[in-house]
């Protein structure tokens, strides 16, 4: 089955009020179509509207940006002329400059479905900054590539927000980018303007290789759907001293640290039976971010069925078995982290505190597991249900 996502359906669904508005158009190197043609390309042919400037999120509008939380800088389009605006530099949200010439401001961004994800909050913030200053907002649909069925993890806690987490989301939230939106306009934005260009084709239970839309790779280290569907729980990494596997070519499936038996961690992992997914024992030396340059000891990933899997229980798994097995060693890293100073990084990417307290106290992880599916099943039933288009 094909999919038509809202870049390649606005010319017919662009909202009639907003007829020959001006628009700002917040984009990165995922945003093409089923014929690789970027959302800027399209926009500057249509004659519905005038574009008049560009945004990007995190990793550049370009996708220029490597490595994680490297900030950059905006720049003028050799192509077309238009200011490309940064959201991932001295501010998140756009300021009234940035935003002063257009009315509406179109947001096509490729999302992978998981809370800490930054490119919904860049949409958050620039929902924010739009019913601040009576600008419109349109959103162009596009899959999540690891499905719209399953949510697993803590629901985000106030007290743990930032931009890895602004608002009240599981990790894995199971909603399409439009679909975030109008749960975010609802709760927290309700006098903005917002528009939903809706996808034709999109069920539920698919997974972005369904789709017939090719995977562009919507951050540097997101290179194919297996790595989508890992990062909901080998992200968690990120707030300890472990090696999520930036620097090698399999980003968040490959993951240790110097200190690392591979065959001892594999053989602790392989106790908690956990489902879709095989551990297999490696070396591996990054050649950036975390322990460049050095030997680490770890595992790889590799996923046997992807319907059965759990990212989030495997990710916390891996976060148990390291610390259990090696307690002088691992550390939880400390702030700051993604604009963050005070909080510890692991407790804004979990969303609350008790994950990291349950695991310094030795809980199961059926007990873990058991908290954070109860809070999956109240969001969806008191939220996440009522959003939901298709």
């Amino acid at each position: 089955m094909h999919v038509m996502t809202g870049l390649e359906l606005f010319e017919k669904d662009w909202p009639g009020s907003l007829e020959g508005a001006r628009v700002g158009l917040l984009v990165h190197p995922a945003s093409v179509d089923r014929r690789f043609q970027h959302a800027v390309e399209l926009f500057v042919k249509s004659k519905r509207f005038e574009l008049k400037a560009l945004f990007g999120p995190q990793h550049g509008a370009r996708g220029e940006t490597q490595d994680n939380m490297v900030e950059w800088e905006g720049y003028r389009d050799g192509r077309t002329g238009l200011p490309v605006y940064s959201l991932y530099s001295s501010t998140r949200k756009p300021v009234p400059e940035m935003l002063a010439g257009i009315d509406a401001l179109v947001i096509d961004l490729q999302d992978v479905g998981a809370r800490y994800y930054t490119y919904i909050w860049t949409m958050e913030l620039c929902m924010e900054a739009c019913r601040e200053l009576g600008k419109s907002v349109v959103i162009l649909d596009r899959p999540n590539p690891i499905g719209g069925t399953l949510t697993e993890g803590p629901v985000l806690e106030s007290a743990c927000a930032s931009f890895v987490g602004l608002r009240p989301l599981p990790v894995r939230h199971g909603m399409t980018i439009g679909e975030v939106g109008g749960y975010l306009k609802e709760g927290f934005h309700p006098t903005l303007d917002l528009h939903v260009i809706a996808m034709k084709g999109w069920r539920r239970r698919m997974w972005f290789d369904a789709t017939g839309l090719p995977w562009v790779m919507p951050s540097p280290n997101m290179p194919t759907l297996d790595t989508a569907t890992v990062y909901p729980g080998t992200c968690l990494l990120e707030g300890t001293n472990l090696s999520e596997g930036r620097g090698t070519t399999r980003p968040f499936e490959i993951f240790g640290a110097p200190f690392i038996d591979p065959e001892r961690l594999v053989r602790r992992l392989e106790e908690f039976r956990l489902p879709g997914v095989v551990f297999r024992p490696l070396h591996f030396q990054p050649t950036f971010h975390k322990h460049a340059g050095r030997l680490c000891g770890g595992a790889q990933i590799h996923l046997t069925s992807r319907e059965g899997f759990r990212p989030f229980k495997t990710g916390v798994a891996i976060l148990k078995a390291v610390h259990d097995l090696y307690p002088d060693d691992f550390l939880w890293r400390r702030p700051p982290y993604e604009y963050e100073t005070e909080k510890t990084p692991i407790d804004i990417l979990a969303g609350t505190v008790r994950l990291r307290e349950d695991i310094e106290r030795g809980e199961s992880l059926e007990w873990m597991e058991g908290w954070w599916e109860e809070e999956c099943r109240r969001f969806d039933d008191d939220v996440r249900r009522r959003f939901l288009l298709y």
